[in-house]
């Protein structure tokens, strides 16, 4: 089999080496050409037609998130984002996802970089789902965001708002009026993740009369920037979930990245957050299984529980264990919407889901199911 064809998109000669260097070390893939900026990224796009592409966001006359919305009108490409790990690198990554790429690295430090050899096992790792990704499906299901109709600022996708205390949810202490909560939905996903959510929860009504709990495989940093991107999209309030926050009707909570959120009983209709830095459960912190896991013994809850697109296995089996134990309803993302059908494909083989639905029909579902 001839190798995939990739295009490396970076404005430092040395970038450009070291990412070359680390692609060419599987076989399977060659680089047919590397561009210095986005305009010449497009260029090369249109002549060279690569099977995917990683690229850089900041760069001189155009810069990463402008370029790949071009590629992805006029050529669609599978694209992997270069991206910095800082706070401003992570909130444009959450927007080049909604954009269409279908996944990120976080950028290697130097050529004595200790985390270089991880850089390149995932690099390598996503560059192989890329490649198979069929990002048509980006056209045929495009993020829509409904109109926000509370009193709540929406920023322009390239100003996402910074850490504010309207974006803090209260603890205990401070919640005595709070909603008695007599439902949760719970929500899964990885590869193809945050555009996934931002359909889900953007279609979400703010009045919902339950929480949301989710857990999206990705790094610190990104869950924050993810949490606050979906905020500004939603009727609900969306936060990262911190240890000891009570959870709200008509609130959602994105696990850190780094670390496990499991749900407990706290009281009477009072429910609370526990954040842990316990081993990761198959390769991943957070895991969704122990998040659903943690859902078993509060069977007094109305459970509704969903897995989007995402590589591998994680959240089928306590999927399954919830729906043995009485969970209302199960849905999984139907094929034809997800990037990599892999997480709901497996709960779907363990014969544990209720709907099987396309991502645009998910929200509506959980409505109804919800506030009936």
């Amino acid at each position: 089999m001839n190798p995939y064809k990739i295009l490396v998109v970076d404005d430092s000669i040395f970038m450009r080496k070291m990412i070359t260097d680390m692609i060419t070390e599987d076989a399977q893939f060659q680089v047919i050409g590397t561009a210095k900026n986005g305009k010449e990224a497009v260029n090369m796009v249109k002549m060279l037609k690569p099977d995917a592409i990683t690229m850089d966001i900041e760069m001189p006359e155009m810069n990463g998130l402008d370029a790949l919305k071009i590629i992805m009108d006029i050529q669609p490409t599978p694209v992997i984002m270069l991206s910095s790990l800082t706070q401003d690198g992570a909130r444009e990554t959450i927007v080049a996802l909604e954009r269409g790429a279908v996944d990120f690295v976080g950028k290697p430090s130097g050529s004595i970089s200790l985390d270089l050899h991880r850089v390149r096992e995932l690099l390598l790792e996503k560059l192989h789902i890329a490649v198979k990704t069929n990002v048509l499906k980006f056209r045929s299901n495009p993020v829509v965001t409904p109109p926000i109709p509370r009193a709540k600022a929406v920023p322009r996708i390239e100003e996402l708002p910074k850490v504010t205390k309207e974006h803090t949810v209260p603890h205990l202490s401070h919640q005595q009026g709070s909603s008695q909560v007599q439902q949760i939905v719970a929500i899964g996903t990885s590869t193809g993740g945050p555009r996934a959510l931002h359909q889900v929860i953007s279609h979400i009504p703010g009045h919902l009369p339950a929480p949301v709990v989710i857990v999206q495989h990705m790094p610190p940093n990104f869950t924050k920037s993810l949490a606050q991107r979906l905020n500004s999209v939603s009727e609900l309030h969306v936060v990262e979930a911190e240890e000891g926050m009570i959870l709200q009707n008509g609130h959602a909570y994105v696990a850190p990245g780094g670390f496990h959120m499991t749900v407990a009983r706290n009281g009477p209709g009072v429910y609370k957050i526990h954040i842990s830095k316990e081993e990761a459960r198959g390769g991943h912190r957070p895991s969704v299984d122990i998040l659903f896991e943690s859902l078993l013994p509060l069977k007094e809850l109305k459970r509704h529980i969903v897995l989007m697109t995402g590589m591998g296995a994680d959240g089928a089996k306590g999927m399954l264990a919830l729906k043995n134990a009485g969970a209302v309803t199960t849905i999984a993302e139907s094929e034809e919407t997800c990037i990599v059908y892999g997480m709901p494909r497996a709960a779907v083989e363990l014969k544990c889901v209720m709907h099987v639905l396309a991502q645009q029909e998910i929200a509506p579902k959980l409505a109804q199911v919800v506030c009936k």
